[in-house]
């Protein structure tokens, strides 16, 4: 069993700690808003009165929304105390900004890992995330034990930033396969084929990703015109799209691609479509 406290209880920080805590571990949790902690606490983990309380935990997990909130839970952390602890960031940064964390942390004489994984609230409650790591060897060896209680795959791709680059790289592809469906579909206007034989065959054709395959009812119904909650919803995918764009100006690239995508997505959130699964954005762009 290690202690383990989960700063930041959204939707995957929820389901981190209901993993961990059926995986045997003692788990606490803290959220800026306390009434964010309840789903975690029905399920037995401990709320920490505070950051303090957090930081008395050996394993210090970090699933936020972005670099300002992961920068200003790290000072707390850092004023509270946290030599010879493990921060493990979940969250989905730049690397350029997960190194300025782990710099602070690691200044504080604690070890630091970034770990965004792969996947949403579905596999992380089975234990089936892909882990993208980065850290030095010895704090991804103390880190990996419990990394591997909540992804399939855990790979340590090298220093801390690594596992930074590597989810923006995998998340790239998704947020544009959604446009580039949208044009598939345009090819079957008027031919009378519907949504739910299209589907069934681009998922089982090379065309289709894992999360086509794994949610083809959920496009079907949203293609339907029925538009569905997303676990990876737009505003995520123009989150990570957005941060993709970023690291690609920071190294003099250019993504063409991803920039055309990109105003699809600030389209999509103009509509109040947000919230909804990417599919949404297919339905959105093909039915214009």
């Amino acid at each position: 069993m290690t202690a383990i406290a989960i700063v930041g209880t959204g939707r995957m920080g929820t389901a981190f700690a209901k993993r961990l805590i059926e995986s045997g571990h003692e788990v606490s949790v803290w959220n800026r808003t306390a009434s964010g902690t309840a789903a975690a606490e029905e399920a037995g983990a401990t709320v920490a009165h505070d950051i303090a309380d957090a930081a008395a935990s050996d394993v210090i997990l970090l699933s936020l929304t972005d670099a300002a909130a992961v920068e200003a839970v790290t000072e707390s952390l850092i004023v509270a105390g946290i030599a010879g602890k493990l921060v493990i960031d979940l969250s989905t940064l730049l690397p350029d900004q997960t190194r300025a964390v782990a710099s602070k942390i690691t200044g504080a004489g604690a070890e630091f890992v970034d770990c965004p994984v792969g996947g949403t609230v579905g596999p992380a409650l089975k234990g089936q995330l892909l882990g993208m790591a980065g850290g030095s060897e010895a704090a991804f060896a103390r880190a990996k034990p419990v990394l591997d209680d909540l992804c399939k795959r855990v790979e340590h791709f090298g220093p801390a930033g690594s596992g930074a680059a590597m989810k923006l790289a995998v998340n790239l592809p998704l947020a544009i396969y959604w446009k580039t469906l949208a044009e598939a579909l345009t090819m079957l206007e008027g031919s009378g084929i519907s949504p739910e034989a299209a589907i069934s065959l681009i998922a089982d054709s090379s065309a289709g990703p894992t999360v086509l395959k794994n949610r083809a009812q959920v496009v079907i119904d949203t293609l339907n015109g029925t538009d569905q909650p997303g676990t990876f919803d737009i505003a995520g995918l123009a989150k990570d799209l957005d941060l993709a764009l970023r690291q690609a100006a920071l190294s003099g690239r250019t993504m063409p691609l991803s920039e055309l995508a990109a105003q699809s997505y600030g389209d999509a959130l103009s509509a109040g479509l947000g919230g909804f699964d990417g599919a949404s954005l297919t339905r959105h762009l093909s039915s214009g």
